[in-house]
């Protein structure tokens, strides 16, 4: 998608379009509204490979932390205190779930939802419009987050700033899914994931009037979703239950735990990078206004040294988590070693000729997609004349290694002849195979 703008080109996606039956010309916009990655494609004019979105998105996750930095300060009123709250979310979990996962549109919520919020503490109206206009522009249900944050201005007395948020909010995601994304080719239905509601949002609008318990019940069944609630609440020592501003975190957590789809309720992948620093600036308001709540029951007690020990408190909380989660990796020496399968891998990758289609494995299709046509490798009838299979790990959509040596047998006796083979990496060639068009 980013290499079609920096081409000046639509963002097509051959291998979206050919998994989702919809073609090798399917605009990615049709999946996801997108379009701020336009943002990244001067990047690619660098560098045209997915190493620029590794570093663009560890750059944007990054740049959220000076304004993280300056509304902490701002409302705790203490140097110290900022600097706690910007390392309990540059080592968060939720960040480490993102990076450690592939590159993901998220990347630039965080520092949106930063500048959001500072500029509104710091009275920047003007800004924090600007900011929602920019958070629009990340996803097509990114219109529901500006609707939480209109409801938290609302509560914090800018009236009409509120109902407009949340008006403009609502219909952008309306606008979005039964507008932008049919009309670039999408299906606006493909990530209604609420069955269980109903078939669309009107008839889950009945359901919860209707039966209020059961979807209140939805939210904590099963047991996973309470851990990740836990995971999600904890960092923060639980105090952004305590401000306003949680209600800006709330539709994108609703849109989660409200699902019918296990990825989206675990605390593997990127989604919790969604609220992250909301959840973390809500906590930073709650840590205040207990503060107020307990100086006025203890004269001699100091709202800055309540701030002090809250901001400390959650330092600590972020850093016993990183043991949990992917960044226990960065201390351990053998993270660094290049092993014989990564050697492999980029071997296999230069067996594969450049201006051919190929059918590649998960990890491998982004290494080839600046100099060939590339398709998901699945357990499907083959249609590439090229494939680069992994036999060795475990590999999206396939699961089980088993079958994938299986498939490779399967493809040996459909004429395919083996180019390569090596820690698991089997590429394969059918001379005369027609590509798919």
């Amino acid at each position: 998608m980013v290499r079609g703008f920096a081409h000046f080109s639509a963002p097509t996606s051959p291998l979206r379009g050919f998994t989702l039956d919809k073609g090798m010309d399917f605009n990615q916009l049709g999946e996801h509204f997108s379009p701020i990655l336009a943002l990244l494609a001067p990047l690619y004019w660098i560098h045209d490979g997915p190493e620029t979105l590794i570093v663009a998105q560890a750059a944007l996750f990054a740049l959220a932390v000076p304004p993280l930095w300056v509304f902490a300060r701002r409302a705790l009123g203490t140097t110290a205190g900022a600097y706690f709250v910007v390392v309990a979310y540059a080592v968060s979990w939720p960040v480490a779930r993102a990076m450690n996962f592939d590159f993901h549109e998220v990347a630039f919520v965080p520092l949106i939802t930063a500048v959001m919020i500072e500029r509104f503490s710091a009275g920047r109206h003007g800004h924090v419009l600007t900011a929602a206009a920019a958070l629009l522009l990340v996803k097509e249900d990114m219109g529901l987050m500006v609707a939480g944050f209109g409801a938290f201005a609302l509560v914090r007395g800018r009236r009409f700033d509120g109902i407009a948020y949340i008006l403009g909010g609502l219909g952008y995601t309306l606008y979005a899914r039964s507008l932008m994304i049919p009309g670039v080719g999408g299906d606006p239905e493909m990530y209604w994931a609420y069955g269980q509601f109903g078939p669309d949002i009107p008839h889950a609008a009945v359901k919860a009037v209707s039966d209020p318990l059961t979807v209140i019940g939805t939210l904590f069944s099963p047991q996973v979703k309470i851990d990740t609630w836990g995971f999600l609440l904890w960092p923060s020592l639980m105090l952004c239950l305590f401000s306003p501003l949680f209600l800006m975190a709330l539709p994108q957590l609703l849109e989660r735990m409200l699902s019918d789809r296990l990825h989206w309720w675990i605390t593997d992948f990127h989604h919790s990078a969604f609220t992250v620093v909301i959840l973390l600036c809500a906590g930073t308001d709650g840590a205040v206004r207990l503060g107020r709540r307990l100086r006025r029951h203890h004269d001699g007690l100091e709202e800055r040294h309540t701030a002090l020990v809250w901001a400390a408190g959650v330092c600590v909380v972020a850093l016993t988590l990183v043991p949990r989660f992917p960044f226990d990796q960065l201390i351990r020496p053998e993270f660094y070693d290049r092993h014989p399968d990564v050697v492999a891998a980029d071997e296999a990758v230069k067996a594969v000729p450049s201006g051919v289609v190929v059918e590649a494995v998960n990890h491998v299709g982004p290494h080839l997609s600046a100099r060939t046509t590339v398709l998901l490798w699945e357990d499907k009838p083959p249609v590439a004349p090229w494939i680069v299979a992994d036999t060795a790990r475990v590999s999206h959509p396939w699961g089980s290694p088993d079958r994938q040596r299986q498939r490779v047998d399967e493809l040996k006796l459909l004429g395919y002849q083996v180019v390569f083979d090596r820690e698991g990496y089997v590429v394969l060639h059918r001379p005369g195979a027609a590509p798919p068009s």
